[in-house]
């Protein structure tokens, strides 16, 4: 029994810290725009009025991001569908690893590029996608091509894809609307000055330049706990770190950046796919997409033995 709790907290230890920053999150993206309606000159009612309206415009980017983004992505990528005869043996790899996770198999698609990566996507385990490189499937032998598999389909299986796919909303909104304030301070919101308060108005602009940078953090702060998460969860899948261990040692080694990759999708790839990027240093790491690999190699050694 110890061996498996050692295992699992790993998982809810993530879970929780997700959770708890999408919370704050979600607090700190209605602040935000109540400042900004204020700001406008909107009395409480008006900017209340406003920040629902902006939440309503959030939900309706979220309901078409969230049944179109796994298509638009895999276009992006240039990913093409895998189909059942043309490799045999990383679909039975991919089938043997969703009976064990009690998903339905995902879709199997293949971008054309020797730099080894793979990513998953997909609106809930029903409607879900696995896309690897080919790359990955010459460079990685099978137990580590199980690892990283397991830890696509974490992501599937813990809904990270919607999570992520909110948080990049809100990030959006909060963007949008500071770019319309500072716009309008210039150039439309001289003749409502006179009824603005002036506290609110500086408050406003301060948090019109900040909030979308501290959204940015958060978001990359999501995106590397979920990357542990689904560290986590596959290890719990596979029941061996050992393959993910090297598998996540071997990609961040091939120094061969992907071409298909760009900002707007790094945070999907098991690896940062912008060889080179990642910065180094507890401040400059708050930018990075992924957690360091020492770190997640730290965590799944910590784990050997204890699933």
């Amino acid at each position: 029994m110890a061996t498996i709790r050692t295992a699992w907290d790993q998982v809810s230890s993530n879970v929780f810290k997700t959770w708890l920053i999408m919370f704050f999150f979600s607090v700190f993206t209605v602040g935000v725009i109540y400042v900004i309606a204020r700001g406008f000159g909107y009395g409480q009612v008006g900017g209340l009025g406003l920040t629902g309206f902006a939440l309503i415009m959030a939900g309706i980017m979220n309901f078409v991001s969230y049944y179109w983004s796994d298509k638009i992505v895999l276009g992006i990528s240039g990913a093409k569908e895998l189909k059942h005869d043309e490799n045999k043996e990383i679909y039975h790899l991919v089938e043997n690893l969703c009976i064990a996770a009690g998903l339905p198999t995902p879709k199997i698609y293949i971008i054309d590029d020797s730099a080894p990566n793979a990513f998953a996507t997909g609106r809930d385990p029903k409607h879900a996608a696995i896309a690897f490189t080919s790359g990955i499937l010459q460079k990685l032998n099978k137990t580590e091509l199980e690892g990283v598999t397991a830890h696509e389909l974490s992501h599937v299986g813990n809904r990270d894809t919607l999570v992520m796919t909110v948080v990049s909303v809100l990030v959006g909104t909060i963007a949008l609307l500071s770019d319309f304030f500072m716009r309008s301070m210039w150039f439309g919101g001289r003749r409502d000055r006179e009824n603005n308060n002036t506290i609110f108005v500086v408050i406003a602009i301060v948090a019109a330049i900040l909030a979308p940078i501290i959204a940015t953090l958060i978001q990359l702060a999501v995106s590397r706990r979920r990357e542990l998460l689904a560290d986590a969860s596959g290890v719990l899948l596979t029941r061996y770190p050992e393959g993910l261990i090297n598998a996540l040692q071997k990609i961040s080694g091939d120094q061969e950046p992907l071409e298909a990759a760009n900002r707007g999708t790094a945070h999907l790839y098991i690896v940062n796919p912008l060889k080179g990027r990642d910065a180094a240093g507890w401040m400059a790491g708050l930018f990075n997409t992924h957690p360091p690999i020492e770190v997640r190699v730290k965590a799944l050694r910590e784990m050997e033995g204890n699933v």
